[in-house]
């Protein structure tokens, strides 16, 4: 028996995660598969390959190998990667090749201890609440069994890199960023990025050092997270040489990392803001902006400047994606540091997004320090942004959300309360364009509070008021 009951197997807003052998086993892996197939079968018919890849984790190209023999078993063509890439690469691989959709083994920029299974449909984008919903309600019926018997025709290998450049290149001028002669430091966090990004820098001519490029299952002791307690020697690197930038993605080079010329790292909302600016100014490009609701409102700003749609999803790349196949849009994208654009797959993709704030400097020829204060000023920022984690029990998140459905309150920090949404979590929308939004973890004992106003004395009145607020509150 496997540790972990089928019923515990769950696919949350990227796929399903757990801790390696506890219940993250080969068994439970066997089971997933299985159930992935199941869908395969009805999705698409066996007419099509069904890819395979994995990120750098512990036991994650072995956990790949075993889903491919599952799917081989049940007479399915498999290819699977010849090493470790990003999952930007495998989704761009899934449409290229005309295949039934890709599995990823990664569980992104969670530690160590942590492997994950994603179902990345034709569409090249993550799968939808339908689709991830149907492979759940197939998990009870499926067999852990293990595989009596190898198909090596069944299953071959494959290189995805020289496409997925072929077409990045597409998406970006080299020749201009090579023009610039930018020095770049480049931390790859022990992640899937290394090979990728570091070739696309010394195609793009940039005097480049790289740090840490192997694999490091222990990801250093950190997490492959690119926020800043991870990027001290990124930043440390970009301050002693005097660098123009420095780069980073998290361990599967779907979310970026970016460090400006000073030793800052930007925030994700900083860096959507500058790439959504240089994708209109610099490149003529036009489009919808998405986001989501924990998502700065800056971007709301530029897009009434501009004349352009903003659309607000729930949180999660998917909602995201969903609107980049519906419609045309410009940049989509959300706080925690993923982001797609025009003309690309509906996946978010760090290695593009590094590149393309290269690629605004060389256009700019200024630092990217004054471009972050430019692009700021012009949608009428700056806006001061927070998140709080509240740890709270189930009963009393639930008591909170429904303390919202017709709140006795009507304003919050005396500021009034103009609207409240119910998209994700519950936000309100105050009347001077502040906001704040209540979002329940769905695996952790959380409250996640995140906040938007315009200047810190607010952000500090209304952070201290609804954690105030949040505690009178009883479950």
């Amino acid at each position: 028996m496997s540790a972990v009951s089928s019923q515990e197997i769950k696919f949350g807003t990227d796929g399903w995660r757990g801790l390696i052998a506890h219940d993250f086993t080969f068994a439970n892996v066997r089971k997933v598969t299985r159930a992935i197939a199941a869908y395969l079968a009805t999705a698409y018919g066996q007419e099509r390959p069904v890819l395979i890849a994995y990120d750098t984790r512990f036991l994650a190209d072995e956990f790949a190998q075993t889903a491919a023999e599952v799917l081989a078993e049940l007479g399915w063509t498999v290819k699977i990667v010849d090493r470790d890439c990003p999952t930007p690469v495998i989704a761009y691989s899934a449409k290229h090749l005309n295949s039934a959709g890709a599995l990823m083994f990664t569980a992104s920029h969670n530690p160590a201890p942590y492997c994950g299974i994603k179902y990345i449909p034709d569409y090249a984008g993550p799968a939808t609440p339908e689709i991830t919903d149907t492979i759940v309600a197939n998990i009870p019926t499926a067999s852990e069994a293990i595989v009596s018997q190898k198909y090596p025709d069944q299953i071959s290998y494959f290189d995805p890199k020289p496409d997925y450049l072929k077409f990045i290149y597409t998406l970006l001028d080299i020749d201009r960023i090579r023009s610039a002669g930018l020095r770049v430091k480049y931390d790859a966090i022990y992640s899937t990025s290394r090979g990728y990004l570091d070739t696309i820098l010394k195609d793009a001519g940039c005097e480049l050092e790289t740090l840490h490029a192997y694999r490091d299952v222990l990801f250093g002791g950190g997490m492959p997270e690119p926020k800043g307690e991870q990027l001290q020697e990124l930043v440390a690197a970009v301050q002693k040489d005097q660098a123009d930038l420095g780069l980073a993605t998290d361990g599967d080079a779907d979310r970026f990392g970016i460090v400006d010329e000073l030793g800052n790292v930007l925030t994700p909302n900083t860096v959507l803001l500058l790439l959504a600016r240089h994708l209109l100014k610099n490149k003529g490009k036009t489009g919808a902006i998405v986001r989501t609701v924990a998502t700065t409102h800056l971007l709301d700003n530029l897009a009434l400047k501009y004349g352009l749609t903003i659309y607000e999803t729930a949180v999660g790349f998917k909602y995201i994606g969903e609107k980049m196949r519906e419609t045309t849009v410009l940049i989509g994208g959300e706080e925690s540091g993923g982001l797609s654009i025009v003309g690309h797959i509906p996946e978010k993709d760090g290695v593009l997004a590094d590149m393309l704030v290269a690629e605004l400097i060389a256009y700019e020829g200024k630092p990217l320090s004054q471009l972050v204060a430019e692009a700021i000023a012009e949608a009428g920022g700056p806006l001061f942004n927070q998140r709080l984690d509240l740890h709270l029990e189930e009963a009393h998140k639930a008591a909170i959300l429904k303390y919202f459905d017709n709140p006795p309150i009507s304003s919050i920090a005396d500021i009034k309360i103009k609207e409240v949404g119910r998209k994700d979590g519950i936000k309100l929308y105050l009347e001077d364009g502040s906001w704040v939004l209540l979002r329940p973890s769905g695996t952790e004992p959380l409250m996640r509070v995140y906040l938007e106003t315009n200047s810190p004395e607010q952000q500090a009145k209304i952070a201290q008021f609804m954690e105030q607020l949040v505690h009178q509150i009883k479950p």
